[in-house]
């Protein structure tokens, strides 16, 4: 795979891989249970830590009639639960620091 490909299965923080095209060719509307039961065992890669797709769901399988009409909304659905543990370190930036010495100083 080349690091295009890998690249467009990642939306903030979150590489789908393998479970994106799956999400995209599957027949909606759907129900979290129909998914989970499909694609449960599908790896998400966070910043710092691997979570199955049935991990990252489980707030939406306890409500039984969560309904999914599209792959964009479930996509949506796992970046909601995911959060800021996709992000990675929190507050970083590598942008360079553009205060001068006497500005930190007096902050």
């Amino acid at each position: 795979m080349s690091n295009d490909e890998g690249d467009d299965s990642r939306e903030l923080g979150v590489e789908f891989g393998e479970l994106e095209p799956e999400l995209e060719s599957h027949d909606y509307p759907t129900t979290t249970e129909e998914l989970v039961d499909e694609y449960g065992d599908y790896e998400l890669e966070l910043s710092d830590e691997t979570r199955t797709f049935s991990e990252v769901m489980e707030p939406y399988q306890e409500e039984m009639d969560q309904d999914f009409e599209d792959a964009e909304e479930v996509k949506q659905a796992v970046l909601n639960m995911v959060g800021s543990e996709a992000v990675g370190r929190q507050r970083y930036s590598d942008r360079g620091n553009e205060q001068s010495q006497d500005e930190q100083e007096s902050i």
